[in-house]
């Protein structure tokens, strides 16, 4: 009976828009960051394209809990609604954060894994800008979105892969002459590896979702 109710109450499909311009955000920053990892004199001007991404990306956050308060019908739970849209704003961020660390430290060389990685993320953003859409039809979508986060949490395990032997490489390299290089090198690594991380955080959450509502 519930059921039928619902589906004569007014509903915002104005979420799924608002999700899907955050994961568009996302593989444009995500570009955006692989150019930053190609160092050379662009890097500055690349970080501030960066930065003005992550801003344009909290806009689409705020209206996203913005539409929260504004709903009376929501298609699923509004905690979840605000767990999509918060772990898709913090990839984002995460990516700013990286290169807001090169920045810093005036960082215009960057190690091949660090290109590698970057890569992931390209690859990560695509899957959750695939899976977002499906999330309008979950029932008929479920088998292909469990196999999308499934491939994101591969994707993110082989960042841990990445992360790990481009360490190795570079205290290889940097613990005779210059063990400054290696700190401040091991910190983009990190933020490059939470950047994945980040993303596998929003697949955990489209999973729950689908798990939940099929």
């Amino acid at each position: 009976m519930f059921s039928f109710i619902r589906a004569l109450l007014p509903r915002s499909d104005n979420f799924f828009e608002l999700f899907e311009a955050q994961a568009k955000k996302a593989q444009e920053a995500a570009l955006t960051l692989r150019q930053v990892v190609e160092g050379g004199a662009e890097t500055s001007a690349r970080c501030a394209k960066l930065s003005a991404q992550e801003k344009e990306a909290d806009l689409i956050s705020y209206e996203v809990l913005e539409s929260i308060r504004r709903s009376f019908i929501t298609p699923f739970d509004r905690s979840d609604i605000k767990a999509l849209s918060t772990t898709l704003d913090d990839a984002i961020d995460q990516m700013n954060k990286t290169g807001k660390k090169a920045l810093l430290y005036n960082i215009t060389s960057f190690e091949p894994n660090m290109r590698e990685m970057a890569d992931r993320v390209i690859a990560l953003s695509n899957i959750v800008a695939e899976a977002l859409p499906l999330m309008r039809n979950m029932s008929a979508n479920a088998a292909r979105l469990h196999e999308l986060v499934a491939e994101i949490s591969r994707i993110e395990e082989e960042s841990d892969h990445l992360n790990d032997a481009g360490l190795r490489e570079m205290f290889k390299a940097k613990q005779d002459g210059k063990p400054l290089d290696f700190v401040v090198g091991s910190q983009i690594y990190d933020h490059l590896e939470k950047c994945c991380d980040r993303f596998e955080d929003v697949a955990h959450v489209i999973g729950d979702i689908v798990i939940e509502h099929v």
